[in-house]
């Protein structure tokens, strides 16, 4: 008998089944890491528009959705990626006719920042590291090195700015006017948004669009942030009658079995390897320019 019921409890256990018994529901989105658009070594540990899609959509399935709230803990990263998944969240928003609240845990600086201003109300904890709203760019020069180690690179291009800013030549100046002539049209769109999404809450007598960053207290203060608290506490309080449902990514079911092949990095060759260790570090470099 209990294996005929299987399906039917497995039925009710689906994220569009949620809120069906007339409680009402507030979906938990968990946004962590850096914002790329290529998937880490742990897909985990980076946002991006493809590894946000579904979960995204399942937030905001539940029947007597009351709510969805952003639990964001990201250093930034892409400023296309960010725009996406911002935008995918206010598209869903307005869709369903629900509020969206954010919270910032250790940071929402950067991309984790334009991500948390896709709510409509922003929360964070007192220690919490948010704004950052510039641009940054960083790269090696490379100059030198290959002729060092008896290696020649053969460059060919067709068009005068296909090598723009290449390592492995000569820094050129009109090459960086460039760059920062591109740094400034992304920053004025990052402040764009921020002000159409925060309006009159921003302080008017403090320069908010320089790239620095704050306390969570500190940012209250400057209207980048609406109030100090943690998700629990703020949810509850909001909405007493609510289950609170974390959404997160679905694994494969042999995954989440515990059964599967061989570890994948057994199975990549050398050359991947090195990328995967060059992406982790500068994963690792991004949440390191905030202290963590």
């Amino acid at each position: 008998m209990d294996a005929l019921r299987l399906p039917e409890r497995l039925a009710a256990r689906l994220p569009g089944r949620l809120g069906d018994d007339g409680q009402p529901v507030v979906s938990l989105v968990r946004l962590h890491g850096v914002i790329t658009p290529t998937m880490g070594p742990v897909p985990r540990s980076v946002i991006n528009s493809v590894s946000t899609e579904k979960v995204l959509e399942r937030a905001f399935a539940p029947a007597r959705l009351a709510a969805v709230a952003l639990l964001v803990n990201s250093p930034g990263g892409s400023p296309t990626q960010s725009a996406l998944v911002a935008d995918r969240i206010r598209g869903l928003a307005d869709e369903h006719d629900v509020p969206v609240l954010a919270f910032c845990e250790d940071v929402a600086a950067s991309g984790g920042y334009w991500l948390a201003c896709a709510a409509d109300e922003i929360y964070a904890h007192p220690t919490s590291i948010v704004g950052s709203i510039g641009v940054i760019s960083q790269s090696f020069g490379l100059e030198g090195l290959l002729q060092r180690i008896g290696v020649e690179r053969r460059l060919y291009t067709a068009g005068e700015a296909k090598s723009r800013l290449d390592p492995f030549l000569p820094e050129k100046p009109e090459d960086v006017v460039w760059l920062r002539g591109l740094q400034d049209q992304l920053h004025e769109m990052f402040r764009a948004w921020v002000v159409a999404r925060r309006g009159d809450r921003l302080a008017s007598d403090v320069e908010l669009f320089n790239g620095e960053v704050w306390t969570g207290a500190r940012a209250v203060e400057m209207g980048l942030v609406d109030g100090l608290g943690t998700a629990r506490a703020v949810l509850a309080e909001r909405f007493p009658d609510a289950e609170l449902v974390p959404i997160e990514g679905r694994r494969p079911l042999l995954a989440r079995l515990g059964i599967g092949a061989a570890p994948a990095a057994l199975k990549q060759a050398p050359a991947d390897l090195v990328g995967q260790f060059a992406q982790a570090a500068e994963i690792r470099a991004t949440w390191a320019r905030y202290g963590l």
